[in-house]
C-alpha cells in the first residue's frame, strides 16, 4: 500500500525548490563525511536524483543505489484547487522497503523544516516548521 506525506505551506513551492533542499542535504552530509573520513553521503543518501515528467507534471524520482536496502521514493508539487495552499508531496511506492521509509521521513523532515512548512508524517502526525 503506497503511503504520502505532505509538506503544506502558503508560499510557492516549486520543484527546483526541493531538489535544490535535497542537493544541500546532500552537500551537508558530504562536508560531515570529509570531516570523519567517512563517504557519510552515500549513506544519508543512497539514492539517484532524476527529474521526471509524466503526463505533463514533473517530479523527482529517487532511485535506490542497493536494491536489497532501498527502492524509490517519488516527490512532488503542486497547489490544492481554489486555495493559496501549495505543497509538496512525498511519495512511498507499494514496494518500499522499510529504509524507504526511514529515509522518507527524514528527508521529510529536513524540507519541512527548510521550506517552513507544515509536515503531514506517512503515519498522519502534524509537525509544524515556522
Amino acid at each position: 500500500m503506497k503511503k504520502s506525506a505532505y509538506i503544506r505551506r502558503t508560499e510557492t513551492i516549486e520543484l527546483a525548490d526541493v531538489q535544490n533542499t535535497l542537493n544541500y542535504y546532500r552537500e551537508m552530509t558530504r562536508n560531515t563525511g570529509k570531516q570523519l573520513a567517512w563517504d557519510y553521503e552515500a549513506a544519508a543518501f543512497p539514492y539517484t536524483m532524476e527529474e521526471k515528467e509524466t503526463d505533463g507534471t514533473k517530479y523527482l524520482l529517487l532511485t535506490g543505489n542497493d536494491p536489497h536496502l532501498n527502492n524509490h521514493i517519488v516527490i512532488g508539487v503542486g497547489q490544492k484547487e481554489d486555495t493559496q495552499q501549495y505543497y509538496v508531496q512525498i511519495v512511498l511506492p507499494e514496494d518500499a522497503t522499510h529504509h524507504d521509509v526511514a529515509k522518507g521521513n527524514e528527508y521529510a523532515k529536513f524540507i519541512a523544516k527548510q521550506l517552513k512548512g507544515e509536515l503531514q508524517l506517512f503515519n498522519g502526525r502534524i509537525m509544524a516548521y515556522s
